[in-house]
C-alpha cells in the first residue's frame, strides 16, 4: 500500500476548497437551483478533477492548479460565447418552454423535455397548485424549474382586487442573532445601546446571551426569541 503524502493532501484540500469557493463567488451560482445543464456538467466534472488530483502524489501543486485553472478558463470562455451568441446560449443553457397552456400539457414539449405527467403533476403541488386546469402557462425553465401564471379564477385577490387601503411595508432588521448584537444594524436604524437595553427590559430579558434572535420592525416594534 502506497504512502500518503499527508502535507501535499492537506495542501491540495485547502487549495481546492478555495478555488471551489472562488469559483461560486464569482459565477454568482450560490444555489442548486440556479445551475444551467452546462454549469452542472462543469461542477460535477470539477468535482471529479479534483477527488482524482488530490490524491495522486505525481501531481504536484502546481499541476494541480494548471488544471483547475484550465478547466475554469473553459468555462468562463463557453459562458462567454453564450452572452454573445444566441445560437450557442440556446445550444448550452436551452430555452424555456411552454409546457402548459390554458390547463392542457404539450405532450410533445414534455417528451422533449424527458418529463412525464407524475413529474409535472407533482411540481405543480409543490407550487401548491392541485390541478392542470388552474394553469394559464406553466414554463419550463432552463434549470428545470418551472414558472406558473394561474388563470384569473384561481389568482388569490390582491388589496387592489378588493379596493382595500394600501398598508406600509417595512424590511425587519436583524439586531441580536445568538446573544451577540448587530452593532452595524444597531446603528444603520440610528439607536444605541442604551435603546436595546430598554427594548429588552420592556420584553422582560435583562441579558442579551439569553437571546437567541430579536429583530425589529417598524410598524411592530421589537421581536424576541429567547434561548
Amino acid at each position: 500500500m502506497e504512502e500518503v503524502n499527508i502535507g501535499l493532501l492537506t495542501i491540495k484540500v485547502i487549495v481546492g476548497f478555495a478555488t471551489l469557493f472562488f469559483i461560486i463567488i464569482i459565477t454568482g451560482r450560490t444555489s442548486i437551483y440556479q445551475l444551467t445543464p452546462f454549469h452542472l456538467v462543469f461542477v460535477l466534472v470539477l468535482g471529479d478533477l479534483l477527488g482524482n488530483t488530490i490524491y495522486e502524489d505525481k501531481v504536484g501543486i502546481f499541476h494541480f492548479l494548471y488544471a483547475i485553472g484550465l478547466w475554469t478558463f473553459l468555462m468562463f470562455g463557453i459562458e462567454f460565447m453564450t452572452l454573445k451568441n444566441k445560437s450557442t446560449r440556446s445550444l448550452l443553457l436551452g430555452n424555456p418552454n411552454i409546457i402548459i397552456r390554458d390547463g392542457v400539457m404539450d405532450r410533445k414539449l414534455l417528451t422533449k423535455n424527458k418529463l412525464d405527467v407524475n413529474q409535472v403533476l407533482s411540481i405543480l403541488r409543490q407550487n401548491n397548485v392541485f390541478s392542470v386546469r388552474e394553469v394559464k402557462y406553466g414554463i419550463l425553465e432552463a434549470n428545470g424549474q418551472i414558472s406558473l401564471l394561474l388563470k384569473s379564477k384561481y389568482q388569490k385577490p390582491d388589496k387592489q382586487d378588493l379596493n382595500l387601503p394600501e398598508s406600509p411595508v417595512d424590511l425587519p432588521t436583524s439586531l441580536i442573532i445568538d446573544g451577540e448584537i448587530l452593532w452595524d444594524n444597531l446603528h444603520e436604524l440610528g439607536f444605541d445601546q442604551q435603546w436595546l437595553d430598554n427594548q429588552l427590559t420592556t420584553n422582560g430579558y435583562d441579558n442579551v446571551k439569553r437571546i437567541l434572535y430579536a429583530d425589529w420592525r417598524e410598524s411592530e416594534g421589537i421581536h424576541v426569541s429567547p434561548k
